[in-house]
């Protein structure tokens, strides 16, 4: 077996020292250099010749972040690395993944293909806006799921009268999954937008009277859509509701959104740090799930223990 190293962008460094904790080596030496007008220049200070290396970044904000990455990769391979992996956390771009209409960039293959080129051997992720984005890549992808994050804490909650909710029709799949594991129903929140971040209406389909209701989605942003179904959800004679998102982008006025709803609590992971604190949001780590993620693969073992 090769030496295996880790390292840590500038975007992702607290959860890479807790993945490298529980991994059990210590995060790899690397500095990022910056001129004045913005230029990045990565640069390992020890040496990663002949070692398999992990490189873990989150991508947002993702222009910088992204090619922070970019850039990393590529100094990693002109220092002779092994094999270059790459743990993306949060895959920035990956709600651009089709053309919904004329003339529009598909950003996520995009990304891909920007990854791939910099010389990533394989890349590392957690719940990617769409499955199918897995397939726009032409070297392994490892996918973990932040339900083997969620459900032991929902679990804990013991809720009598627990139903999941998709907060759209494009998270039905994902709602289903949970509704599946725990055998309860599941009901579906129907949204129509004028234009992003903005929800024109919305109704519910199903009944969710006297039910604890769970909203399931993969990110939150301005959080407007996910405070909205909670709030209709309420009117419809639900006993509480919860909402459970793994990657928290929270931009906008996300936490003033969040702050002035109806919604028990947020529970997010710490795929992208925390701006700010609040009273609603709980906050659970992805960390061991990566750390036994880089075990499997450095060890050629199944990941699938990790799947709930």
């Amino acid at each position: 077996m090769t030496e295996v190293k880790l390292f840590s962008g500038t975007n992702s460094h607290e959860l890479a020292e807790k993945i490298s904790k529980h991994y059990g080596k210590k995060l790899g030496d690397l500095t990022i250099s910056k001129f004045s007008d913005g230029e990045m220049s990565p640069s390992f200070n020890e040496s990663v010749r002949g070692c398999t290396v992990f490189l873990i970044q989150s991508t947002n904000p993702t222009a910088d972040n992204l090619l922070e990455l970019c850039l990393m990769i590529d100094a990693a391979k002109r220092a002779s690395a092994y094999k270059v992996c790459t743990v993306i956390p949060y895959y920035g771009y990956a709600r651009q993944d089709r053309k919904d209409r004329p003339r529009v960039s598909i950003a996520a293959k995009l990304i891909a293909n920007m990854l791939t080129s910099a010389g990533a051997d394989r890349i590392m992720t957690c719940d990617l806006h769409a499955g199918q984005i897995q397939g726009f890549f032409d070297i392994p992808l490892d996918h973990l799921n932040g339900s083997a994050i969620f459900v032991p804490y929902l679990e804990r909650l013991n809720l009598d009268n627990l139903i999941f909710a998709a907060p759209d029709v494009g998270g039905v799949a994902r709602a289903r999954s949970y509704a599946k594991h725990f055998e309860v129903e599941m009901v579906v929140c129907d949204k129509h937008r004028k234009r992003a971040n903005e929800v024109a209406s919305m109704q519910v389909i199903g009944d969710v009277e006297g039910k604890d209701v769970i909203l399931i989605d993969d990110l939150v942003d301005t959080a407007g859509t996910l405070c909205k179904a909670a709030q209709i959800i309420m009117d419809k004679g639900a006993t509480s509701v919860r909402a459970i998102a793994t990657h928290g982008v929270l931009s906008g006025k996300a936490y003033e959104n969040i702050e002035n709803s109806v919604l028990q609590e947020l529970v997010i992971t710490d795929t992208i740090p925390l701006r700010q604190k609040s009273s609603k949001i709980r906050v659970l780590s992805v960390a061991d799930l990566f750390a036994k993620a880089i075990h499997a693969v450095t060890g050629n073992t199944s990941i699938s223990a990790l799947f709930i």
